[in-house]
């Protein structure tokens, strides 16, 4: 409940403020004269005082000079010393607005930050807004209108492009940022406290790059969970290299992966300036759908049919009214409206015609959101078209966008429809496409709760096995598996494989393939050659012992004439699949960078490269993620009956991507992996072929440092009994918990809830449930106690409830070297003990990645807790800023 750490620098009481002394030569930059104009402007509420970097004055006068904020814009020669006293004066946060800092400065002024405990937005940046609190601390010029929008952006000329035009389309901001090179602060943390910030319901962000992607992923989940989240990303990289290891490499670019990212974060991708601004317009609708069927209501049937095609160009659904609805609204159109498909009122339509549809469409079963188009007639009066959709907006409960058509007779119009903050745009297009913006972050939701764990709940693998074959490799010297030891590697997972040996003569070939039995497939063994096709170095349904032996001779001559420098182990001699009506597919994996691995799966075969057929999806994964990877990439749709054939086992494959996912949770050494062609039918999946880089794991604190998103640490999970019988399962919290959590703070005591949040709420809000629920198990972490209770039903038999009894959780602090604790116990159930078993299984947590120190504020009349803290070895101090607190404090 403590405030965000960044507060003092986005809702500061007092700033002051480096810019220089007016008149005097050399001593003022750009931005400083800029910066003092600003913040006079906006008249800021708080206290700001104006300093010079000699600090010339008496101590009274700087006593009286601490502030929340220090705004700092000099030139670069006097940034390290302006920051200087900054600390002096206990500045908690520092801004400096600057240009042309190179790293080496940047570094200094980052080390002062650090050694003074001052969180610091820049060098480089062009400051920031808070329209709300009257604070222009920014160079992005006059401040911003008052809306519920946060903007945070690492490039100044955009943020200020943006703010000009918000100013013409009447979008109002809670939160402008810009960050800048070199900043001290990152995205990631601006995203924190935006997830917080009560005046911020919706973020855009555009992004050039990040630096730590688990950190990045966290928070932008975190702030996805509570609101939209919508991201320009610059700097778009070409897809994959051709001289890449595997096929995965070559055709999974890290554009693929960004959006794969963004998605499981919850948030949602525009990819032009144009869809940025789209985006910002949509957002400041007060509702959000819930769905993808969008109702298109137009005065003409050209316009109306256009948005229906780009409808179904972005993947939407084109809403209708069912035939009761559409029967009830025909009475009060004109004879010549159309209700099939688009709702066409006619070129007669008038305000009481669009009021009936909107309405109509408003309370429609089969609609999720409504596009109003209005073409200007010479009789129609637009303005009173778009009043009497401003007098309608606040009753209606699903998100409404239009498009007024034309220029000059829409200008009126479209100036009422901004002031009733309904979003409007100028083409159809542009319209379904800012619904689309906001209708994919609903679903991009779903992708948000899945939180699954390293291993599947499939029969456990082989994982000492693996271990050791990988790192036997490694110990060669070598980053390339032989097909024999890549599908060792995928038996050890238990995914179904062809039988494979190596044969170094063409006689052993022959005797191999007379045991396999007949028809084989020989393929060339060499970790140089990493597509056998390109050197022929692939031959299928060999018949007989001297087909055999003539393919082996052959592809051996052909092989070492096409890639002398090869080094060729032998050919393996394998059964034919068996499966002659099965679909060839492929499945991969690929480092990228931030990122770390992501899978990817769709089309396989020998033109995997020119089919380009692929989805993505970053693991962990579980059977919800799985089955939507398959159903992302085209080839599914050849899943079902496909021109004769049977329905494929689409099980089978979820479970080899759950293997697959295993793999990559498991093996931090794994680099880059094809399973292909991956053969489905009817019987199941079978992987073909498999190609398997390794290199050495990468290093990193903490559990999984290989992964972007941390896996559901299923490995904390423990049963404890209860004093007098019964037990309690110990486990992180999961974003399923959300009603059980609600219904634990329900039930405590007001003077129990009191000690643990410090307020007289009753319940948790419905985004403190969010941020309580969805944590990322590496920054937080939060451990419940589930008792599963036994209660008579009606039928007389026995009811079995999950009851959240108990709840410890640590929130690192920015540091990085201490956390904060929380403790609450259910009422019935203190005094068993169940509060020391939670303190000491999250203070076990806490050690295990890495941290120091942990501390908590318990007020001081809540005797018990500070009892317990003293028996689990806290020291319980005297809490200055606040005598109604002790800060219990413990070294880890």
């Amino acid at each position: 409940m403590e405030k965000h750490y960044l507060s003092p620098l986005f809702t500061p009481g007092a700033i002051v403020v480096f810019a220089g002394e007016d008149g005097t030569p050399g001593s003022q930059t750009s931005h400083g004269k800029l910066i003092k104009a600003q913040l006079q402007a906006a008249a800021f509420d708080g206290r700001v005082t104006y300093l010079d970097v000699g600090m010339s004055g008496t101590l009274g006068d700087l006593a009286q000079s601490q502030s929340d904020l220090a705004i700092i814009a000099l030139p670069n020669e006097q940034l390290a010393a302006a920051l200087e006293v900054a600390a002096r004066i206990r500045s908690k946060t520092a801004l400096i607005v600057s240009g042309g800092v190179d790293a080496a400065l940047a570094q200094r002024l980052q080390s002062i930050a650090r050694q003074h405990g001052i969180h610091l937005l820049g060098p480089n940046s062009m400051g920031f807004q808070r329209p709300q609190l009257n604070l222009n601390a920014s160079a992005l010029g006059p401040l911003a209108r008052t809306g519920s929008l946060a903007l945070v952006s690492q490039s100044g000329a955009l943020s200020s492009s943006i703010l000009d035009w918000a100013v013409k389309n009447g979008v109002g901001f809670s939160t402008v940022v810009s960050l800048g090179a070199h900043t001290s602060l990152d995205v990631a943390e601006v995203l924190d406290f935006l997830a917080q910030d009560r005046r911020t319901q919706s973020v855009v962000v555009y992004l050039e790059g990040i630096c730590n992607a688990r950190r990045f992923m966290s928070a932008l989940r975190a702030a996805a969970n509570v609101k939209p989240v919508f991201v320009l990303k610059a700097g778009r990289k070409p897809a994959g290299s051709s001289a890449a290891l595997t096929h995965s490499g070559a055709i999974v670019g890290s554009d693929d992966v960004f959006d794969a990212a963004l998605q499981r974060a919850g948030a949602v991708r525009v990819r032009s300036f144009v869809q940025l601004f789209t985006a910002a317009k949509g957002l400041s609708a007060r509702n959000l759908p819930v769905g993808k069927r969008l109702a298109v209501i137009s005065n003409g049937g050209g316009p109306g049919v256009l948005a229906a095609d780009w409808t179904n160009e972005l993947g939407l659904e084109l809403g209708m009214l069912v035939d009761a609805e559409a029967a009830a609204l025909a009475p009060q159109l004109s004879p010549l409206a159309n209700l099939q498909s688009v709702i066409d009122l006619g070129e007669e339509a008038a305000a009481q015609h669009y009021h009936a549809a909107v309405s109509a469409c408003a309370g429609g079963k089969g609609i999720d959101g409504i596009l109003v188009i209005l073409s200007p007639k010479p009789d129609l009066d637009t303005t009173a078209v778009a009043q009497a959709l401003a007098d309608l907006y606040p009753s209606l409960a699903k998100p409404l966008v239009t498009c007024w058509m034309g220029d000059e007779r829409a200008a009126d119009a479209r100036t009422i429809l901004s002031r009733a903050a309904i979003p409007t745009y100028r083409t159809p297009e542009a319209a379904v496409d800012a619904f689309s913006n906001i209708a994919s972050f609903h679903q991009n939701q779903q992708l948000l709760q899945q939180t699954p764990p390293p291993l599947s709940p499939l029969p456990k693998p082989d994982l000492e096995g693996a271990r050791i074959l990988v790192e036997s490799v490694l110990a060669e010297r070598r980053k390339v598996l032989t097909e024999m030891e890549s599908k060792a590697l995928l038996a050890a997972f238990h995914i179904p494989v062809t039988k494979t040996i190596l044969a170094r003569s063409a006689s052993e070939a022959i005797l191999i393939a007379n045991q396999l039995g007949y028809p084989v497939a020989l393929k060339i063994d060499s970790p140089d050659i990493p597509h056998k096709s390109d050197v022929q170095g692939v031959a299928l349904n060999l018949q007989n012992a001297a087909a055999v032996r003539d393919t082996w001779n052959d592809m051996m001559a052909t092989v070492k004439r096409l890639r002398p420098d090869a080094h060729i182990n032998g050919v393996t001699i394998q059964n034919m699949s068996g499966k002659p009506r099965g679909r060839e597919l492929y499945i991969g994996v690929n480092t990228d960078e931030p990122f770390g691995p992501v899978i990817s799966f769709g089309a396989g075969g020998t033109m995997i490269e020119l089919i380009a057929d692929r989805a993505i999806e970053l693991p962990p994964l579980n059977q919800f993620l799985a089955q939507r990877l398959i159903d992302r990439a085209r080839s599914a749709e050849t899943l079902d009956n496909w021109r004769g054939a049977p329905p494929a086992d689409r099980e089978s494959l979820e479970q080899m991507l759950l293997r697959v996912s295993e793999m990559v949770c498991a093996l931090p050494q794994l680099k880059a992996m094809d399973i292909n062609p991956v053969i489905v039918d009817a019987a199941g999946a079978l992987a073909v072929d498999a190609r398997v880089v390794v290199g050495h794991a990468p290093r990193g604190a903490g559990d999984y440092p290989h992964l972007a998103i941390l896996p559901y640490p299923s490995d904390r999970e423990e049963e404890w009994p209860l004093r007098g019988g019964g037990h309690y399962i110990m486990r992180p919290v999961h974003p399923n918990d959300a009603e059980m959590l609600q219904d634990f703070v329900r039930r405590l005591s007001p003077e129990s809830r009191y000690m643990r949040f410090v307020s007289t709420m009753r319940e948790l809000s419905l985004r403190m449930l969010a941020r309580f629920t969805l944590i990322d198990y590496d920054r937080e972490m939060a451990l419940v106690a589930v008792h599963r209770e036994r209660t008579p039903d009606e039928q007389g038999g026995f009811r079995h409830t999950d009851r959240i009894i108990a709840v410890s959780r640590y929130v690192t602090n920015p540091d990085l070297a201490s956390c904060e604790f929380s403790l609450a116990v259910a009422d019935e159930f203190s005094g068993q003990g169940i509060g020391s078993r939670m303190m000491l299984a999250i203070m076990d947590v806490a050690r295990s990645k890495g941290l120091e120190r942990v501390e908590g504020l318990v007020l001081s009349n809540n005797v018990p807790m500070l009892k317990l803290m003293r028996s689990l070895g806290f020291e319980v101090r005297r809490y200055e800023e606040d005598m109604d607190f002790r800060l219990c404090v413990r070294t880890l």
